[in-house]
């Protein structure tokens, strides 16, 4: 059994193209939430013990869209336990919705922010559903997908959990707006 596996990603580093590059089987979290919440203490902690968990379990690589407040208080947490734990070898890798975005300037997001930038091949080209679809892309390439997504059918938070819920094999996923809102 190969310990390594080819994956096609555009990485910028200094200037450098997208090319191939091997990266080991350490496991992939992603996330996805809301863009407008209110970060409570409750979420931060629940936010913050999902992420060790995935941790315990193996991960050590972090997807990040960078669309909303959910995905900052993921990036947040992730990049002080990457600080706190640098034996981790945590990886931040933002994932790009266009291939274009791969060598043109993103105004929502610092590359500097970010250990890699990757496109992860979407099935589709068109600017909303090219975040539809990337948010696929990361679901089926992650192991472990934390979501603060409330059930409400114009939601892209909520399109992405019914997506990850019917791709379920060897994924663990956890929708923290669950945990906290129905016990």
């Amino acid at each position: 059994m190969a310990t390594t596996r080819e994956v096609f990603c555009g990485v910028i580093s200094q200037g450098v193209a997208p090319y191939f590059f091997i990266m080991d089987e350490r496991k992939i979290c992603s996330f996805f939430g809301h863009r407008d919440i209110t970060v409570t203490q409750e979420l931060y902690n629940a936010t913050l013990a999902e992420i060790e968990n995935a941790i315990r379990n193996g991960c050590r690589i972090f997807y990040f869209g960078g669309y909303g407040d959910f995905d900052e208080l993921c990036y947040q947490i992730v990049t002080q336990l990457k600080t706190s734990r640098p034996e981790l070898a945590l990886w931040r890798v933002y994932c790009v919705a266009q291939e274009r975005y791969l060598t043109k300037k993103v105004r929502y997001f610092n590359r500097e922010n970010y250990d890699e930038i990757t496109y992860l091949v979407p099935s589709f080209n068109g600017w909303y559903k090219s975040i539809y679809f990337r948010n696929c892309a990361m679901i089926d390439e992650s192991h472990y997908i934390l979501f603060y997504a409330e059930n409400r059918e114009n939601s892209g938070a909520y399109k992405a959990y019914r997506y990850a819920t019917t791709r379920r094999k060897d994924k663990r996923i956890v929708n923290i707006w669950d945990s906290l809102f129905c016990k």
